[in-house]
């Protein structure tokens, strides 16, 4: 059995946060049914190319494990069946925008009213009290929680990360918010109200950044890839491309120099500690690319990781999933329409196992049958 066996999980969630949330539960165990609009579905449906079947790469990545239902949740018909399905599970995940489940007559407390144990999961974009009208979109929270005012190029236009990141990070956080809910639902009988919003986990995302403002009154600006408290903590150019240097203390500097042939940098003053280093980035990268430039990343990667230093080559995705490693963390599940799917599996291993579904993602509204049916 799975942690999460005989769980049942109503989704009215969409797009990503909500989506992710429900899978990392349908991945443990739980029986998600993932209510969509009829005949539309989950945007996320027609997010692409590219494309497997009628659905996109991107529906696919975040609803395996799940059951489809299409109901009008706007019609009092989809609305009461709606009611009956929450009714009959254990958690209800929603993301809509304040004010949006009351006027559908599905708003939390005269559900939890009706059933005491339900345990309720509302991730917005501000919050309650924000305005109902804001919209919660990464790009748009990205901007709002200040994470874009911290990357991208030094000197240059702040960047939002390359994925939905702020999407995945509140996801994973109402996520453990269910989890925490359900213990206390075992000793208590009663469920919990659980909010999350994007820009509390975008905020909390920011962690030493963050603190490096409210307790070191500094205004952080992108970096490039460098680190704003460690140094070397960055990609440096080698011969040919670029790598990824960690010496995240002292001692791994050391090492690190003695690798790269330049023993005597650690006695430098101006490199003696990390808070040297910090102070003297500029003057460190120039001393560390010209040893760099002698060999080619590869090269150096495995020099310094056989010495105990962190270093990677910077990968594309082709180099990623081509690796062993990369290898490891594909799934590939089954699909009797689409053929074969291969998708991320959950990194999280139980007893050294994945406990992920073999479900394959639902087509739109494959299971409304099995609703009218009371299963």
């Amino acid at each position: 059995m799975r942690p999460l066996e005989g769980v049942r999980v109503a989704d009215l969630s969409r797009v990503l946060a909500g989506p992710l949330c429900t899978m990392v539960l349908a991945d443990l165990g739980a029986d998600v049914v993932k209510v969509e609009r009829p005949g539309v579905g989950d945007e996320t449906r027609s997010w692409g190319p590219p494309f497997v079947g009628e659905d996109a790469a991107y529906f696919l990545s975040v609803n395996r494990g799940k059951r489809s239902v299409e109901l009008d949740l706007k019609a009092e018909e989809g609305s009461r069946a709606a009611r009956e399905l929450i009714l009959r599970s254990d958690v209800l995940v929603e993301n809509f925008r304040p004010g949006t489940m009351e006027r559908l007559g599905l708003d939390p407390e005269s559900l939890r009213a009706e059933h005491p144990g339900l345990v309720v999961c509302s991730i917005t974009a501000m919050g309650e009290r924000a305005d109902p009208r804001a919209a919660g979109y990464d790009l748009v929270m990205q901007a709002m929680t200040g994470l874009m005012s911290v990357t991208g190029p030094a000197g240059g236009e702040p960047t939002k990360v390359g994925v939905a990141l702020l999407d995945v990070i509140a996801g994973l956080y109402a996520a453990t918010g269910i989890a925490a809910a359900l213990r206390e639902r075992e000793r208590t009988g009663r469920g919990r109200h659980v909010s999350v919003s994007l820009f509390d986990a975008g905020v909390a995302a920011l962690v030493n950044q963050a603190a490096n403002h409210l307790l070191g009154q500094e205004v952080p600006g992108p970096m490039g890839n460098a680190h704003p408290n460690i140094a070397p903590y960055e990609s440096l150019r080698a011969r040919g491309g670029p790598l990824v240097l960690a010496a995240a203390n002292d001692g791994l500097f050391a090492r690190a120099c003695e690798v790269l042939g330049r023993p005597a940098l650690p006695a430098d003053p101006r490199f003696a500690r990390n808070a040297d280093r910090v102070r003297n980035r500029t003057a460190l990268r120039a001393v560390l690319e010209e040893a760099l430039a002698t060999r080619t990343p590869d090269e150096w990667v495995r020099r310094l990781i056989e010495v105990g230093v962190p270093a990677a080559p910077v990968r594309d995705l082709a180099a990623v999933f081509g690796s062993e490693e990369g290898r490891a963390a594909i799934q590939d599940i089954e699909d009797p329409v689409r053929g074969l799917l291969r998708l991320v599996r959950s990194p999280i291993l139980i007893d050294g196992a994945d406990p992920t579904a073999t479900r394959p993602p639902p087509l739109l509204g494959e299971h409304t049958h099995e609703l009218e049916e009371g299963s």
